[in-house]
């Protein structure tokens, strides 16, 4: 069923007195609708299958096949359900209300016709139609929006997999160089200290003791990296916890070893996406791990500021402090540039010998932002 510009709609008048036919054709046609007419049920069926109409006239009382039957036929068929029929029937003949419903009619007019009562049922009906029609298609839309939808969420969640993916391979390649680095050199010097001992175990043997003792020390700090290395390439840093309770674990682990509380200033009201969350904890993780290990520090603060354009991350400390400028081994400072840019951020690092080190960091929401 389809309503062209051209016309108001479709009509077929089915009725088999020719006057009929004739005034209801005059009447339609002047009120600028396209009207067929046939005098008998069984052509009426073969047109309406050829070149369905938007909307049937139906007379009841016919020889050969009644409208009741004509409209049965209509409503068994899918093609031609839809097409709504208003039955015709004189004042004078008997006519069944319930059961023109019952067949699939959609309304009636009588005989003699009264040209406001026809226009006003066959508009009403037209209109409903067209109403009807409206909702396919915006239901059309709307499908093939969720399945468009669909479609895009599903290509963003195998995009995401495969940056996931891609970000775990870093961060492994990241710790797989921390480990070089930093228990590398622990187990050189604890190769050391161990060939040391052993060649005073003979001349001198409270000197070779102190090696030992220095090489145990170093085995420990060792063993404490292998951990930590472990520790770092599970997929999830926080352990399931929230962004927030993963940072106060921090804080207060770095407590029981230095006796010095961190200053926490925390506002995630506006939470970025995990991979943001992942980056910022490690950042203060391997910050922490180079305030216990170089700075001597007596003070240290975390800021975490939260806005519609990003998160901001200061973490400072009053320790000793370094030429931010000139590449120092061990701090693990390459391995925060690396994941700071793996999710858009900026990293910047502002240290003088005896001025203690802040790093502070900023991502912006517009590329990651949930």
């Amino acid at each position: 069923m389809e309503f062209t510009q051209s016309t108001k709609g479709d009509i077929l008048i089915v009725d088999d007195t020719l006057d009929n036919l004739r005034l209801l054709s005059a009447m339609l046609d002047e009120q600028g609708y396209e009207v067929r007419s046939v005098t008998n049920g069984s052509i009426a069926l073969i047109g309406i299958q050829a070149q369905p109409p938007d909307l049937i006239l139906l007379d009841i009382n016919m020889p050969g096949m009644t409208g009741y039957e004509v409209c049965q036929r209509l409503k068994s068929n899918p093609q031609t359900q839809e097409i709504p029929v208003i039955f015709i029937s004189a004042l004078n003949e008997v006519f069944d209300k319930v059961k023109a419903f019952s067949v699939g009619g959609v309304d009636f007019i009588h005989k003699p016709f009264q040209i406001e009562e026809v226009l006003a049922r066959i508009e009403h009906q037209l209109k409903l139609c067209r109403l009807q029609l409206q909702l396919q298609e915006q239901n059309r839309r709307l499908q093939q929006t969720e399945a468009d939808l669909r479609r895009s969420l599903e290509q963003e969640r195998a995009l995401n997999q495969r940056i996931e993916e891609m970000a775990a391979l870093e961060e492994r390649n990241r710790i797989a160089r921390d480990i070089h680095d930093s228990l590398g050199h622990s187990l050189v010097a604890l190769n050391v200290q161990m060939e040391t001992a052993l060649t005073l175990w003979q001349v001198d043997l409270e000197r070779s003791r102190s090696f030992l003792v220095e090489a145990k020390k170093l085995g420990s700090e060792a063993l404490q990296a292998v951990r930590e290395s472990v520790s770092a390439i599970r997929s999830d840093p926080l352990h399931g916890q929230l962004l927030e309770g993963a940072i106060v674990n921090l804080a207060e682990e770095f407590y029981h070893l230095t006796d010095i509380l961190p200053d926490c200033q925390i506002d995630l009201s506006q939470p970025l996406s995990d991979s943001v969350n992942h980056v910022v904890y490690r950042i203060i993780q391997e910050g922490l791990t180079n305030i216990y290990k170089h700075a001597k520090a007596t003070s240290v603060k975390i800021k975490i500021q939260t806005a519609v354009t990003g998160l901001s991350l200061t973490l400072q400390d009053n320790g000793q402090g370094f030429q931010s400028d000139q590449a120092v081994a061990g701090y693990g400072l390459q391995g925060m540039q690396e994941r700071t840019a793996t999710v858009g951020g900026q990293l910047e690092i502002v240290s003088k010998p005896g001025a203690g080190c802040q790093i502070v960091v900023n991502f912006p929401r517009e590329n990651h932002g949930k």
